[in-house]
């Protein structure tokens, strides 16, 4: 099988990839095509059905196992796949293991470490927090430990949300051997749970993508409900390390026009929004020299707002 981060222009595609998101639209000359997004789990890229009556094109929707044939053309500085071929397939003629975004890193493995960590946290009632979560809360768990980080940009996977939270908590970590105003505890805490909300802003795969929850209300004000919700069943909570704890997640965006409710008013949330904001612009790089086949000078990024390098080139 090629995998779409190996496509390159000019090549054929013949291949069985899974159909993320197909729309019926219209040439300005009037006539009916469909755009189809094609997926497989190392990313996703955009294909043209431009005459969809015709023969050899089958009928499919969203979430269907298509055999594409068809050409990689470049539009627009993208790739596409112009489609000349297009069969629904059967199950059991395709893996899906192939088709969705994975963790490079073993779930079982990362969440030991995460519950490692828990067991590091001294206060009585923020580990019980933690524990109500990342331990007794199945429901809970199970959908923390699929969802995705993000709809895209960075920890776009399976198993995203994990990996990020856990790479952020080790940052932080660090933070509080290396800065001893920082409250160890709270951090920590804070950190395991800043992005909780999001298996509640996105749904799971195949789907990640925004749920009516999260539009309307956003992972960082569900964060903060589903925390004040565990904590109301937790005898004693101390009301300002409630808001303490609160105010980290609201803040944990650090600025006003990237989401975030509210700006770090405390050293912990501080060092939480570094910690978040370095491992998802880290990461955001990482999968672009992973997902490209340039070399050296790989054109301008707007979310790293900067015409990128990419220093593995040969000198």
């Amino acid at each position: 099988m090629k995998f779409i981060k190996d496509l390159k222009d000019g090549d054929r595609v013949a291949d069985i990839y899974f159909c993320k998101h197909i729309q019926a639209a219209t040439t300005k000359n009037g006539k009916t095509y469909y755009s189809v997004t094609l997926q497989d789990k190392t990313g996703t890229v955009d294909a043209k059905i431009w005459d969809p009556n015709s023969e050899g094109i089958d009928e499919f929707d969203d979430f269907d196992y298509i055999d594409v044939f068809g050409e990689v053309t470049t539009f627009a500085g993208a790739l596409q796949v112009n489609v000349k071929r297009a069969r629904l397939c059967r199950e059991g003629e395709y893996d899906e293991s192939l088709y969705l975004p994975v963790s490079s890193r073993n779930n079982d493995e990362m969440y030991k470490e995460l519950l490692s960590i828990i067991n590091t946290v001294g206060n009585q009632y923020l580990k019980a927090l933690l524990q109500a979560l990342f331990v007794e809360d199945e429901d809970f768990l199970k959908a923390f430990r699929k969802s995705s980080a993000a709809k895209s940009v960075h920890h776009g996977f399976v198993g995203g949300l994990l990996e990020h939270t856990l790479s952020v908590t080790k940052m932080c970590d660090y933070f509080a051997k290396t800065y001893p105003a920082i409250n160890r505890d709270l951090l920590i805490t804070a950190a395991l749970c800043h992005d909780i909300g999001k298996t509640k802003e996105l749904s799971l795969f195949p789907e990640n993508d925004y749920t009516n929850e999260g539009q309307f209300l956003g992972h960082i004000v569900m964060g903060s409900e589903m925390v004040s919700d565990k904590i109301r069943n937790i005898n004693g909570f101390p009301v300002l390390l409630k808001q303490e704890l609160q105010h980290c997640i609201l803040a944990h965006h650090g600025k006003y026009e990237y989401g975030s409710p509210k700006m770090p008013a405390i050293i912990e949330a501080l060092a939480l929004h570094l910690a978040d904001n370095t491992d998802a612009k880290l990461e955001t790089f990482t999968e672009i020299l992973n997902n490209t086949n340039e070399v050296g000078w790989l054109g301008y990024n707007r979310l790293l707002e900067s015409n990128l390098f990419d220093t593995r080139v040969e000198s």
